[in-house]
């Protein structure tokens, strides 16, 4: 051993043996940083829209920011009422829009609002979503239409991170009984499974308790990361655990078994780690900052499992070591050599079927039809909100809202646009300022004289003249003043703005009968004003009847692109809505899906490579894994199922980053018999020495996902969850059958690839 490797060693045995001594302190300090993490629990954003994770970059998340800060988004409701006439349906369109805070009601003999003998209502509320009033008014038409075959869907009053919270709940609770039950199957003593749990709620504290440090992060991570976080770190507890009661076997001190343990441990499972920490840094790379907020939050969450591991429980050991020896048992975990044998004897055969079928599971992989707009995703336990989604989309014509961003203002262009855009084939509407009418034959955009203004309000000559001058001055514009003012023109939406303005503030007394039509005109004025009129640009909102996955939908986008740039230049106009939004997490997934696959791959064979200083043997492992991702990701393609894109992005690198501690146990193993024994003997024994820890890992993995999967509603935590239960199952499976031969068929090349690393200085061979 060289003199830096026993300064460290010594300096790691110092460090065990300070954390014995000063226990109490640390417990200490766990319950003040637990105190402060319960307080800080559930603080900070959660955002359950993807699009939130572009890349500031697109064009989408351009559009949505200018959108969100310039403009006010009225809350709408898709309802549908099956077994309906058209008539009956059109009379209750109209009694729906007469119902209070109901702004407009959408409807007429379209594919898109009646098919089927059921009817479609689009209805728009007078206030934002989150508006309590909005949720009354909801309530109250949910009431009285309670007597029809109903579907309403909307985001009105749904929390959806309140409800994976929820779901997660219960997942946590089922999850904590079935991993308890394992870990009592595979441990040594009845009592270390409570320390596991107790080492384990206070990494999880920590960790969500300070998710607020990232700021608003993705609902998806937030609720998912617990139960993965459980799932990848409990193995750190068991490693520490065993190790310590083997070296209490033969050490009749538990201070002095706990700090020769602890510090065989530190190095054992900062190693172990690494992998998975790997996989998990992979994510903070992608563009789609999904991956930024899952990696922080899951690599955050393994920090403090290995904090709580190696500060937390030596002191909680020291405090119960009687009862830890009193609920010892024997072992539990069945020998496996005879499956060892067995394999040995198979002629390979597990490595041809493996050969095989690679091909085929790569080709099916890359062909799985990955949803980027959610209600194209196959839903494994649909919700109320879902369930009606899936019946208004499966009834009627597919449409979406489109939104073109231009520059504030000229009206005239927008004019062109609307005619030119509402003429294309797949719009069905097309809506903005400039082409909302005042009266037959004229905008709310239009210029009015002080006469025609007159005329449309049924005011005299004369008030309408001095409203006009009164505006002028306002706007510093004089020549309502010093010019005649029959030949001065103001656009009516600002002249309605204005008298708005001063009829609010008392200086105007609009009389019952003169101004009412006016009056009349207010809340049509305010709502479009503020939907679709900004400080800086101004939107234009397209329906579209197309899908929105479609190449015909992107097709038609820049259709509009082409004619609104031809008014406004060339890169002067955002368009953003479902069908860019799409478009643009299509794009993210192509680039990032290869990012993260090379990254993870590269990260965890140098990890290999230092590791075990075989290059064939470290090819040999990650081949093994990888293989198992492509047969994971061809599962979906088989079962007719399209999953979110995020899916494959994040379960791909949590597979490999964390299951290839699956391939280390054994291929650690293998090398460590194969010192004193023939290959196939050295592989028997080392298919048995790691069946253990494959188990238990293995299992708890498979099972959280697995159960994710059966319990969540959401369709992205659950599609993630099936893949990561299902991705563990598979590598586990094939860590214990192919790679066992593969490594003894590839014994020689392991050995001939082998070199070693002169950290004195001398030469690497």
């Amino acid at each position: 051993m060289s003199d830096s490797e026993k300064k460290g060693n010594n300096f790691i045995l110092l460090l065990s043996k300070a954390i014995i001594r000063y226990r109490y302190i640390i417990f200490l300090l766990f319950i003040i940083f637990g105190i402060y993490c319960g307080i800080n629990f559930g603080r900070g954003g959660n955002n359950a829209d993807l699009t939130a994770f572009l890349s500031p970059a697109t064009e989408t998340r351009r559009g949505l920011a200018i959108m969100e800060e310039e403009f006010i988004e009225y809350a709408t409701a898709d309802v549908m009422i099956s077994n309906i006439t058209y008539e009956r349906a059109e009379v209750l369109s109209g009694q729906i829009a007469a119902w209070p805070h109901v702004s407009s009601v959408e409807f007429d003999r379209s594919r898109s609002h009646y098919a089927n003998a059921a009817a479609l209502f689009q209805v728009t509320f007078d206030a934002v979503q989150d508006d309590p009033v909005t949720e009354a008014a909801l309530e109250t038409l949910r009431e009285k239409l309670s007597g029809y075959d109903l579907y309403i869907h909307t985001q009105i009053g749904y929390d959806f991170a309140g409800q994976i919270a929820h779901e997660m709940g219960g997942v946590l609770g089922i999850a904590a009984v079935v991993i308890a039950v394992i870990l009592l199957f595979t441990s040594r003593s009845y009592f270390e499974v409570v320390i596991f749990f107790i080492v384990f709620f206070f990494a999880a504290l920590f960790n969500m308790g300070t998710n607020f440090w990232l700021g608003e992060i993705s609902s998806i991570a937030n609720s998912i990361a617990i139960i993965l976080q459980l799932a990848l770190a409990i193995d750190y507890s068991i490693i520490f655990s065993h190790r310590y009661q083997d070296e209490a076997l033969v050490n009749p001190s538990t201070r002095a078994a706990l700090e020769k343990s602890l510090a065989e441990s530190i190095l054992e499972i900062s190693s172990s780690s690494l992998t998975t920490i790997s996989g998990l840094g992979s994510l903070l790379l992608m563009q789609f900052r999904l991956g930024w907020d899952l990696g922080m939050v899951l690599s955050k969450g393994i920090l403090f499992s290995l904090l709580s591991v190696f500060l937390l429980m030596p002191g909680l050991i020291a405090l119960f070591p009687h009862a830890l020896q009193k609920t010892a048992h024997p072992n539990l975990v069945p020998r496996v050599r005879l499956w060892g044998k067995a394999l040995m004897k198979s002629g390979y055969c597990f490595v041809w079927i493996f050969l095989l079928i690679l091909p085929a599971a790569f080709h099916f992989s890359r062909e799985t039809p990955y949803a980027f707009y959610d209600p194209e995703i196959t839903e494994l336990r649909p919700n109320e909100v879902r369930t009606a989604m899936h019946k208004i989309d499966t009834t009627f014509a597919p449409t979406s809202r489109l939104a073109l961003l231009v520059p504030h203002e000229d009206f005239a262009k927008e004019r062109r646009i609307l005619d030119a855009v509402g003429a294309l084939p797949g719009i069905k509407r097309a809506q903005g300022l400039a082409n909302t009418e005042a009266e037959p034959e004229h905008m709310i955009t239009d210029s009015y004289t002080p006469r025609m203004f007159a005329e449309l309000s049924d005011i005299s000559i004369e008030k309408s003249t001095l409203l006009f001058q009164a505006y002028g001055v306002r706007h510093e514009q004089y020549q309502a003043i010093l010019q005649r003012p029959d030949g001065y023109s103001v656009p009516l939406v600002d002249l309605l703005l204005y008298l708005f303005e001063l009829a609010d503030k008392g200086v105007v007394a609009p009389g019952s009968d003169e101004m009412a039509m006016i009056e009349d005109l207010r809340e049509q004025v305010n709502m479009g004003v503020e939907q679709l009129r900004g400080e800086n640009w101004n939107r234009l909102v397209f329906t579209v009847e197309l899908p929105t996955d479609s190449p015909e939908a992107s097709a038609l986008v820049e259709q509009i692109r082409a004619i609104a740039e031809a008014e406004y230049g060339k890169g002067n106009v955002l368009l953003a809505g479902d069908i860019t939004g799409a478009r643009d997490l299509s794009a993210s997934f192509e680039s990032d899906s290869v990012l993260i696959s090379y990254l993870t791959i590269g990260f965890v064979l140098a990890i290999l490579l230092v590791t075990f200083r075989t290059v064939a043997g470290s090819f040999l492992l990650v081949f093994v894994i990888q293989g198992s991702i492509w047969i994971n990701f061809s599962f979906p393609y088989l079962q007719g199922q399209s999953p979110s894109f995020v899916t494959n992005m994040i379960v791909s690198a949590i597979q490999m980053g964390a299951t290839i501690d699956y391939a280390i146990v054994l291929m650690n193993r293998y090398l460590v018999m194969r010192q004193t024994h023939e290959k196939q003997e050295a592989m028997v024994e080392a298919v048995n020495q790691s069946f253990p820890t494959i188990l238990t890992s293995g299992s708890i993995l498979t099972l959280a996902g697995l159960i994710i999967s059966w319990r969540v509603t959401d369709v992205y935590v659950g599609h993630i969850g099936l893949a990561v239960g299902r991705g563990a199952l598979t590598s586990s499976i094939l860590v214990m059958t192919v790679l066992p031969q593969l490594l003894v068929l590839c014994d020689r090349l392991i050995f001939k690839t082998r070199f070693r690393i002169d950290l004195t200085g001398g030469e690497d061979t």
